[in-house]
């Protein structure tokens, strides 16, 4: 489990094809404190460390990548050279600063606009309309990793708009500032609207 809180920013060092993709990342974390087996949120993606080395601040870990996983998220974000959000996975006792995170992609969304606003920007995501029941304004969703509230929400017949506000800060601490019109991101709703919608079907 996540929580949206982005701890540092990697970039894939290297990829190794053939079958399910090895992936190195570097990254400002101390290897130390990474362990085999380990979980860690890429950029929404929740994956396992399967090797680790360097030192504290310039460290790197090795996860794998199935297709499965390459074919249900944001296109190209595998490629060698790569920035990517990371978060180690949650443990009992730490402060909860976004909103519990599965890491489990739910479907790829679209940057339709990116607006300058006072200091911040104003995004707008377009998505399938099979998340729209899932997507509530000043609801939480993750984006690409980083636990987010929806600003405002658009229902159309084959899709679902909705905005976000990205302050300097987020922008400065996560790969959002580098978000581009017509760019891709993953996409995970929140959970307690994922069972909340269950519940609501069981009793229609």
């Amino acid at each position: 489990m996540f929580t949206g809180i982005v701890t540092a920013i990697g970039t894939i060092d290297s990829v190794r094809e053939g079958g399910d993709m090895r992936l190195r990342i570097a990254c400002p974390l101390d290897p130390a404190a990474i362990a085999i087996g380990a979980s860690i949120a890429c950029s929404g993606v929740c994956l396992t460390v399967v090797a680790k080395g360097g030192t504290k601040g310039d460290a790197h870990f090795d996860v794998d990548v199935s297709q499965e996983t390459v074919s249900r998220t944001a296109k190209g974000m595998w490629a060698q050279g790569q920035r990517l959000n990371l978060e180690p996975s949650l443990k009992l006792g730490d402060e909860l600063g976004g909103h519990i995170v599965t890491g489990h992609v739910d479907d790829v969304g679209s940057v339709l606009d990116w607006t300058p606003v006072g200091g911040s920007m104003h995004a707008i995501i377009g998505a399938p309309q099979r998340l729209a029941p899932y997507i509530a304004e000043k609801g939480s969703i993750t984006v690409d990793g980083v636990s987010l509230t929806v600003n405002s929400v658009e229902d159309t017949d084959d899709a679902v708009r909705f905005t976000l506000n990205i302050i300097p800060h987020t922008e400065e601490v996560t790969t959002l500032g580098e978000l581009r019109q017509g760019g891709e991101v993953n996409l995970e709703v929140d959970t307690l609207a994922r069972y909340l919608h269950r519940m609501q079907s069981l009793r229609s």
